[in-house]
């Protein structure tokens, strides 16, 4: 055979007309196989390319065409490339079991072309703040166009700013207010802009923009002094106000979720919120709101859910930490899951506690499998073995080095691996440093699209991580007099976020109530022992 090669290279042609038709046929079949072999390899990988796209969209179906628009939530007249994650969550994610109704879909439009006609740069926000840096007290009175707003002031970590942000856009939602953003930290560079054809961010040439990072309770305009000063009534209304969401609000702060609180606020033009609470449910306390409410979402605990993935759409730059941590670890996974540990504390034992306590919750609510003992190690090997890969995500390492070493050093009794991912650890919280902050969004979003979920109680960062992927998470009961607790965690009921600190009276009532009782779908949160508010759908049954 090497002697007809040899032939062929000196003289092709004169090699071809000396072969026997025997050989000719040979060639001839030779060569088709090789051509058929070429185009197997090439369907192979494109068949492959076309299958990895159906599993990473969460379904066998290649030629189901995904929803990028999210059932009509999404607007399609943003240029995709501009801001990727916008189109492209979808293919990243399950389908969705929770659908927008057409009422907020509705509302979403309708609210796009009022940013446009109001937003920054229009004739309408100019003549809006043309007298507003003016203590003029008949200010309310004069004429400043069709437009109200709603300015939100970025205080504390980058889980409560997400949160309030889309709190107070449900606000604005329910108030026909526009929503501007202080950019006077990081959001731009955290977030695409989420109205198009417009910006949602705060003009640096605002009036009061030199002022309202120092606005406090003891601010002369904040609405809870004045009640309680009683310098506020319906005839004398003044240009803005400063409301105080926080985790420190009085009573009479808290006031301005109230109906008759809200019949006045509805005149004053601008208001100017600080908060680092999630305050949705107060909001379901106001019967005016709670009919609007309860059209836009018939599913009480989306509320979050949607309001997330219709405003906050990572930049690209955070958009490729997501994507190539979730094609290098999360990807080739049977089973995905994320563990959230927030650190309260650093005094001696408690790390050891809340591992053990991640253990515990992990193997006796099957999330992960146990070890397999010395004497009984795993020897069915006709049971196909699954891949499951969890992402940790914390400001300390410990935690994923440890469970990495306990299922690197004994096999699982299930025979399962188990591959453990932490993608950062920096042990000390950064807020407002940019790329800290980008690693924090990132890390929420591939929490966001695990299987299940474990997270720390009280934890913000948490709270946005399930609740963005409509993920009902367990939640770690945090460690109380230096024991680890028993149970260690608790399924939650509802993938809402939880309200910390809410108001603990009843609009109109003549002495304090409890707030969980005051509408049957707004009640404790589960990890908090009987704290917190939070919405449920269920609400047949106590926690």
């Amino acid at each position: 055979m090497s002697v007809y090669i040899i032939n062929y290279f000196k003289s092709p042609i004169k090699f071809l007309w000396g072969l026997s038709m025997k050989m000719k046929l040979l060639l001839t079949v030779g060569t088709c196989l090789v051509l058929w072999s070429v185009m197997l390899v090439s369907f192979s990988n494109v068949f492959k390319h076309h299958l990895l796209g159906a599993i990473v969209n969460g379904s066998n179906d290649s030629d189901k065409p995904r929803d990028k628009l999210l059932e009509g939530l999404l607007t399609a007249d943003f240029d995709e490339d501009s801001c990727l994650s916008r189109y492209q969550s979808s293919l990243y994610r399950k389908p969705s079991p929770y659908k927008p109704s057409q009422y907020l879909v509705s509302k979403l439009r309708s609210y796009e072309k009022l940013h446009q006609r109001c937003g920054p740069d229009t004739e309408a926000y100019k003549q809006a703040t043309k007298n507003l840096g003016h203590d003029d007290e008949n200010y309310a009175n004069k004429s400043v166009g069709e437009c109200k707003y709603i300015v939100w002031v970025a205080v504390y970590g980058l889980g409560n700013r997400i949160l309030t942000l889309a709190s107070v856009f449900l606000y604005a939602l329910l108030t026909e207010r526009v929503v501007l953003v202080d950019q006077s930290k990081d959001i731009s560079d955290l977030f695409c802009e989420p109205f198009p054809g417009t910006s949602w961010l705060l003009p640096n040439e605002f009036p009061l923009m030199n002022q309202i990072d120092g606005y406090d309770k003891g601010y002369s305009r904040c609405y809870g002094t004045m009640l309680k000063n009683q310098t506020i009534n319906s005839t004398s209304i003044p240009p803005h106000l400063y409301l105080h969401i926080l985790h420190d609000s009085r009573d009479e702060d808290k006031m301005f979720f109230c109906q008759k609180d809200q019949t006045m606020m509805n005149k004053v033009p601008w208001l100017i919120v600080k908060a680092n609470v999630y305050f949705v449910p107060s909001l379901w306390f106001n019967p005016t709101f709670q009919t609007e409410l309860m059209k836009l979402f018939p599913q009480k605990e989306t509320v979050f859910y949607h309001l997330a993935r219709y405003l906050f759409h990572p930049t690209n730059q955070v958009w490729g930490m997501v994507t190539r941590s979730y094609d290098a670890y999360l990807s080739r996974a049977d089973e995905t899951l994320g563990i959230q540990v927030r650190v309260f504390s650093r005094r001696a034992g408690y790390l050891q506690h809340v591992m053990n306590q991640i253990v515990a919750c992990t193997q006796r609510e099957k999330l992960l499998p146990g070890l397999a003992t010395h004497e009984s190690q795993v020897t069915n090997t006709s049971r196909s073995k699954k891949l499951k890969a969890v992402l940790v995500t914390s400001l300390y390492p410990e935690y994923s080095n440890n469970l990495k070493n306990m299922y690197w050093e004994r096999p699982t009794s299930t025979g399962d691996i188990i591959e453990v991912y932490q993608p950062s650890g920096e042990r000390f919280q950064q807020t407002d440093k940019k790329l800290h902050d980008q690693k924090a969004l990132a890390e929420m979003y591939l929490l966001s699209l695990t299987d299940n979920t474990v997270i720390s109680a009280r934890s913000t960062f948490g709270y946005v991580a399930h609740s963005l992927g409509g993920l009902k998470p367990w939640l770690l009961y945090q460690p109380t007099r230096g024991k680890t607790p028993d149970p260690p965690c608790v399924r939650a009921v509802s993938m809402e976020p939880c309200f910390l600190t809410p108001p603990t009276h009843g609009c109109g009532a003549k002495k304090r109530t409890n707030s969980a009782k005051v509408v049957p779908f707004v009640r404790h949160c589960e990890d908090l022992w009987h704290d917190g508010l939070k919405l449920f759908d269920d609400t047949k049954d106590e926690l």
